[in-house]
């Protein structure tokens, strides 16, 4: 019990749930600061404890020294222990008592309060910045090497600082330490160990920028190699089904084997680094100990003195290795922390106004004015579209593929912000409120629907996360949804609402999928409702089941319904055409039919229900 107190006590040091000031900047120090902030307390504490540790490893060797002096001054017959009480009580005391109590407390610290807190603290920042981003970030990346270069530099930022602390604290206070000593024994030898630690600064000098800009080409073919398999094992039944499994070896084969020569170039670096070291290790004592013995012949020093000098020259020996081997793991991790902060750390595209406010939806009134987008380019989007949609109106959206309907609704949830005009709800311009705001009050189903891999129950509960179990079945019932769930069955023998859907819900068909995302809109019970092809995966008879259930869930909610299937629309209040990115034609579906236009024409034209328009799909 006490023990676990003493591991709450450490790990409760820092907590790691404090946000970041502000976004991840894109110079390395500064985002190491910003990724730090919070644990510098505990880090603080770690180095002074391996600090003290450090310099005991020079104590030692001067006492070691000491009691060489004095066994070698020591006349039998005497009272060695009692003689040398203060020596060898210091010793025990250090040896024993406070290098063990230092380096417990720095290890305490550091791997208890540091490690565990930091990584958590780390990938929240870097995740929370990441959720942040725009869609067009998400669209111009691969999904498994963002989720890789998250992982790779919250990883990386704790070995830094796990390695300076522990490391190269201990390291640098030694070494002052054993200058020192050395330099009170004899001012040769702290000249000797001075030349040594240059040729050594000369060599880190050297070797370890190289090592960065390596590490760093290294870490970037290994996040491709976990993106283009991720990519691979994503489209998996698209691979199946054009009999791909060979293109996709070689793609695959071809970023392991950019990885693979990335880490050779590394590698040989690092060998080379590491032969230079070893025998610049090998130096120091040879040197040390050479000019040592000649001024113990001399009477320059004393045996206790040759005695610290020679163990002191092997530590340093020996810890040479260690520490550069360190560093080179410091400068690589550094380089894959700057690879991952020029992925992770761009500024927000959209962002919320300073001011922004929570948006209001008394009545539900959506007003698009003299909208303009293109996506930056010269086609495309919609332009100069004005139209209101009333409190509570219905309205169903159609169009060929590319006239902008998708666009429209986009932009109405600032997915994107307009290039020109402005959108209103209830008056609010949606640039002016918070972007949670606004999505909260609007509920959208679309034609590709999207599942988490959870359970039945979870994916629909994301619509409100606080419903009630009668909450979420009620809303599975209105859409047509239990009697299938009550089927299901994972991998692990879970079933009904508790079995998991597979990512992307591949376990579902299409419209089991459609109705789980219909039952999660009808759950969140937003006062906009945007349906984009909400029901184009169902057969006919699912269909008019869920448009009773929708009728019904449409009922004082402003509505606005992108179909193919113009049948699903013909009873809205009113039907938009919009062609090039404009409206062409706006009535009710009667209205539609008399003025003999493009709708008139989707009409004549519909095959089994959909659009198609001198062979073009309507999307």
């Amino acid at each position: 019990m006490q023990t676990n107190k003493i591991i709450d006590w450490f790990a409760n040091r820092v907590d790691p749930e404090i946000p970041a000031d502000g976004p991840p900047p894109a110079r390395l120090g500064a985002f190491l600061g910003w990724a730090l902030k919070g644990c510098w307390p505990v880090i603080g504490l770690a180095a002074v404890g391996f600090a003290v540790g450090g310099i005991f490893e020079a104590l030692i060797m001067f006492m070691l020294g000491r009691i060489i002096d004095a066994v070698t001054l020591f006349q039998p017959g005497g009272d060695f222990w009692g003689e040398n009480t203060g020596i060898l009580l210091a010793a025990f005391g250090i040896l024993v008592v406070l290098r063990p109590l230092s380096f417990a407390l720095a290890t305490g610290f550091q791997s208890i309060a540091m490690m565990p807190n930091l990584f958590a603290q780390v990938m929240m920042r870097l995740n929370r910045h990441t959720l942040g981003q725009s869609v067009d970030f998400f669209d111009n990346d691969f999904a498994g090497r963002i989720a890789q270069k998250q992982m790779q530099t919250a990883n990386s930022i704790v070995s830094v600082t796990q390695e300076t602390v522990n490391a190269m604290t201990f390291a640098v206070t030694a070494v002052l330490g054993m200058l020192v000593l050395s330099g009170s024994v004899d001012l040769g030898l702290l000249g000797i160990m001075l030349v040594w630690l240059l040729g050594y600064l000369v060599l880190l000098r050297y070797f370890l920028p190289r090592v960065r800009l390596r590490s760093a080409a290294r870490a970037g073919a290994r996040a491709g190699v976990t993106g283009q398999i991720v990519d691979t094992i994503t489209n998996i039944k698209t691979v199946k089904l054009f009999a791909h499994d060979a293109h996709e070896d070689r793609a695959a084969h071809e970023a392991v084997a950019g990885f693979r020569n990335k880490a050779i170039e590394w590698a040989a670096l690092a060998v080379l680094f590491r032969v230079l070291l070893i025998i610049l290790a090998g130096l120091l004592p040879v040197a040390m100990l050479s000019y040592g013995l000649m001024r113990w012949q001399e009477g320059g020093v004393t045996g206790g003195d040759l005695t610290a000098i020679g163990g002191m020259s092997i530590r340093l020996s020996q810890m040479t290795g260690w520490v550069s081997w360190t560093l080179m793991g410091i400068y690589g991790d550094l380089g894959e922390i700057e690879d991952g902060m020029h992925t992770l750390s761009p500024a927000h595209e959209l962002v919320d106004h300073p001011d922004a406010q929570k948006l209001t939806v008394p009545y539900g009134e959506v007003s698009f004015q003299d909208l303009g987008f293109a996506y930056g380019k010269e086609v495309g989007g919609v332009r100069n579209l004005n139209l209101t949609v009333s409190s509570g109106e219905k309205i169903g959206i159609v169009g060929a593929s590319g006239a902008g309907k998708s666009t429209l609704v986009s932009l109405l949830l600032r997915l994107y912000d307009p290039e020109e005009g402005r959108i209103l709800i209830d008056g609010q311009d949606i640039a002016t409120v918070t972007q949670d705001s606004l999505r909260t009050e609007v509920a959208m189903v679309t034609q590709d629907t999207a599942m988490f891999n959870r359970t039945a129950f979870d994916n629909i509960r994301y619509g409100r996360p606080d419903a009630d179990e009668n909450a979420v079945r009620t809303a599975a019932q209105k859409a047509e949804a239990l009697d299938f769930i009550a089927h299901l069955r994972d991998h692990m023998g879970r079933s009904g609402f508790d079995a998991f859907l597979g990512e992307r819900g591949v376990k579902l068909s299409g419209g089991q999928r459609q109705r789980i995302a219909l039952a999660r809109a009808i759950l969140k019970d937003a006062p906009i409702l945007v349906l984009d092809e909400a029901t184009s995966a169902l057969d006919s008879e699912v269909e008019a089941a869920i448009q009773l259930a929708l009728e019904a869930v449409m009922d004082g909610k402003t509505v606005l319904a992108i179909a193919h299937r113009l049948s699903t629309i013909a009873r809205m209040d009113r039907i938009v055409v919009m062609d090039q990115g404009k409206i062409a034609e706006i009535g009710t579906h009667a209205d539609l039919l008399l003025q003999n236009g493009l709708y008139a024409r989707y009409w004549g034209r519909q095959s089994g229900g959909f659009i198609g328009i001198e062979g073009t799909e309507v999307a």
